[in-house]
């Protein structure tokens, strides 16, 4: 690792976004919109189906104007390019980053080292259509002649969050015939559970893995092969029962699965970008390849926004560069995703691999040390129930929590007045993030309800709320196939924004392979008495010779 890299902070905008931050400090977003009656509609912009309501943010004209430069000085226009070109963005592993391709099946052609990608997904999503409607309309069926009515993906990372996270978002799409499970932990636990819930004569298993080698998706696919073997008492039936998407089709053959079932998977698509390709299979069983489709378009919709719209007005740019602001000049070291949709309570989940897996990273893409912060933490959890727990670190905390509201216009399930509820609640929270309560606005409010001066004086500080809490509110008019394909798609880009302007490659996961060298490394000296070789710590063999003990090895 080279010496720290410091050619982005003394570039001019950087500059300006600093002093910008430092004449920004002691104003309120209050201030902001009492002196701006056009704010919010001046900070809302639309694209794909979505809308974004910015204006909660510390954020002035200046602001704005100096944060669009500081994209264009990263030539950010350029690398968007690049990356809906195909070239090579994945600098560390020599690859494009693809998955805008496997969403827009109708382009012309585009070649990966010879090879037109956009033929091989056309042909991908033609096997997808014929399968899905063999299982659908039951002229697939298990090894008895039964139909399926269970389908157990098995998988982990991009290969689980993603499905499952529009598995569960799209449920009103749901045909009835079928119902899904995902299986992703080593923990033997949630393997078994599962089973439990499954007839193998009636059970489909999707094995989910590029390499068909990641050592949990591995071991809960033989867990899952035994079983169906001790159960059906015929070792053939692996063959019809159990599908593969993966790089790897010897290795899946060797498993016991037909190569007429097994899927493509490709290096130029990361695993946290794969829903879009087969792996999104247990999607396209549960709602059907009709909407599977119409999330591919809504996807696709997001990326023409994308490549098309002005900076200034596009939503992963805007969005992505609220989150520079915040988190390079304000010091946000968190930010929180609050789905206010049953729905959507697995996009936390999904989106915080998508950003962390990607951001996380301490050098240039020329691999020099950094001297500014890049990814922060992602996490979050579904609204209204937060309020109730995390919401109070962030309105009376000491940290600054930048947040995402994500809501439909429209429910699903209009139960009673339920949704206009949760909607006022998401509007709400905004607004107390924003506002806050000042000490005079305590003291009335305590006045009010006849508290004495001595109480009113004493319990005032505490109902003090500091406010000026930076959020958006991102909306849809429902969830549908298109515009959960948008919101995904959406988020992906702002990943990518990001990671053009701290100059690091988005797509590579070394931190990930590490922990999964020093796995395998362990493993045997765990299981058996004989393995030789010594950790690197004290501690890990300490730890070792307890968990033989425990286990009588």
């Amino acid at each position: 690792m080279t010496s720290p890299r410091s050619t982005l902070t003394s570039t001019p905008e950087w500059q300006k976004l600093t002093a910008c931050r430092e004449s920004l400090k002691n104003t309120p977003m209050r201030a902001l919109f009492a002196d701006d009656p056009a704010r919010a509609t001046r900070y809302f912009i639309n694209g794909a189906g979505l809308s974004l309501d910015f204006s909660k943010n510390r954020l002035t004209d200046d602001v704005f104007e100096a944060l669009m430069a500081l994209a264009r000085r990263c030539k950010l226009e350029e690398r968007r390019a690049a990356l809906l070109g195909g070239d090579k963005v994945n600098v560390t592993e020599n690859r494009p980053a693809l998955h805008t391709a496997l969403r827009n099946p109708e382009a012309g052609s585009l070649a990966v080292d010879g090879v037109d990608v956009i033929a091989e997904v056309n042909t991908t999503l033609k096997r997808m259509d014929a399968f899905v409607q063999e299982v659908l309309s039951q002229s697939r069926r298990g090894y008895t002649g039964k139909a399926f009515t269970d389908v157990v993906s098995i998988g982990i990372g991009g290969s689980f969050l993603g499905p499952k996270l529009v598995t569960e978002a799209l449920q009103p799409y749901r045909k009835a015939s079928l119902r899904c499970h995902y299986v992703a932990n080593i923990d033997g636990t949630e393997i078994c559970e599962t089973l439990a819930k499954v007839n193998p004569e009636t059970t489909l298993f999707l094995v989910q893995s590029k390499s068909f080698g990641t050592r949990e998706t591995l071991e809960n696919s033989k867990v899952a092969r035994e079983w169906f073997i001790e159960r059906s008492g015929n070792t053939q039936a692996v063959a019809s029962h159990f599908i593969a998407v993966t790089a790897n089709k010897s290795a899946a053959q060797a498993f016991g699965i037909d190569p007429e079932n097994v899927f493509p998977m490709w290096d130029w698509v990361g695993g946290r970008y794969s829903l879009w390709s087969a792996i999104g299979l247990p999607v396209a069983l549960t709602i059907g390849m009709d909407n599977f489709r119409a999330l591919l378009a809504g996807a696709h919709a997001m990326d023409t926004h994308f490549r098309d719209t002005p900076l200034e007005e596009n939503l992963p740019v805007v969005m992505a560069m609220l989150g520079i602001w915040y988190n390079n000049f304000w010091d946000a070291e968190t930010h929180a995703i609050l789905p206010y949709d049953h729905y959507l309570r697995s996009l936390p989940d999904h989106l915080q691999q998508l950003d962390m897996e990607s951001s996380g990273k301490q050098v240039s893409q020329q691999g020099e040390s950094l001297d500014y912060q890049t990814g922060p933490v992602i996490w979050g959890g579904v609204g209204a129930n937060g309020q109730h727990a995390y919401h109070q670190l962030i309105h009376q905390g000491t940290r600054l929590i930048p947040a995402d509201f994500i809501i439909p216009l429209q429910t699903h399930n209009p139960v009673a007045t339920h949704h206009a509820d949760l909607f006022a609640n998401c509007l709400a929270q905004s607004r107390a993030m924003m506002a806050g309560k000042t000490l005079e606005e305590a003291k009335a409010e305590l006045a009010a309800s006849g508290e004495s001066e001595a109480d009113i004086e004493r319990l005032a500080p505490h109902k003090v709320i500091p406010g000026n809490q930076p959020n958006n509110i991102l909306m849809m008019e429902k969830v549908t196939p298109a515009s959960v394909g948008a919101l995904i798609a959406l988020y992906e880009h702002r990943t990518f924004v990001q990671g053009v302007i701290w100059d690091i490659d988005s797509f590579d996961q070394w931190g990930v392979e590490l922990g999964k060298k020093l796995g395998q490394d362990i493993l045997p000296r765990l299981l058996e008495s004989s393995a030789e070789g010594k950790a690197s710590d004290s501690a890990t063999d300490n730890l070792i010779s307890l968990f033989r003990a425990s286990n009588r090895r």
